[in-house]
């Protein structure tokens, strides 16, 4: 018996191919454990209060975020940890993320976590921090990214991008996607980035206000 167990084993070291499928499949198992029960769980499928798709502005500034990469270096996701708590604000919920697409949660932190950036600094200064961001913070790293102040925004884009995500079960309306030309006309990508950095954490729960744990992410 013990022979034949290691006959089989030894097959299976041997056949890169057969090893390959067999981990791909342990490893499904796992993710589907991890994933399905979620998919019952109304705090990562329900929006938080106060949580609404992004109106037109802000879903092209956070289309602008993800495209330079914003995410490498900012997460937007506080943990359950009290040193985090204390200095971002509430830790995240799920159903702060539920529009989206993909979420911006992560861990790298080479600078601060935005989630609950939204109202901290006036906009005037989120404009020349992208600008230089030396000028207001001198020990920063961050690179400047004054060509957003030139840049135009594509409403037909955007008004594609929100279709599909109507699609994908964002309750936008008839009228939402059919002002969107109206919502971005003579903004730039400066200003999109901007409003959507000022609605990050809006709706978050304030100091001392019970929340489910299970809502976390």
């Amino acid at each position: 018996m013990s022979q034949t167990n290691n006959n089989g084993h030894e097959k299976i070291e041997k056949n890169v191919g057969l090893m390959a499928v067999l981990i791909a499949v342990v490893i499904s198992f796992g993710g589907l454990a991890e994933i399905v029960p979620l998919m019952f769980q109304a705090e990562a499928v329900e929006p938080a209060p106060g949580i609404e798709p992004y109106p037109p502005l802000e879903l092209a500034g956070r289309d602008v975020y993800v495209r330079e990469g914003c995410y490498n270096c900012h997460s937007q996701m506080i943990r359950t940890l009290r040193f985090e708590t204390e200095r971002y604000g509430h830790y995240s919920l799920a159903g702060e993320s539920v529009y989206d697409r993909p979420f911006q949660w992560g861990s790298k932190r080479t600078g601060p976590d935005l989630a609950r950036v939204g109202g901290r600094y006036s906009d005037d200064w989120h404009e020349v921090h992208l600008m230089n961001p030396r000028d207001v913070v001198p020990q920063s790293n961050m690179p400047s990214y004054p060509w957003l102040a030139q840049a135009g925004l594509d409403a037909e884009g955007v008004t594609r991008r929100m279709q599909v995500l109507r699609k994908l079960g964002d309750p936008y309306s008839d009228e939402d996607i059919a002002g969107v030309a109206a919502a971005l006309e003579g903004k730039t990508e400066m200003d999109a980035v901007i409003a959507y950095l000022q609605g990050l954490g809006r709706h978050a729960p304030r100091p001392g206000q019970v929340v489910d744990a299970g809502a976390a992410p």
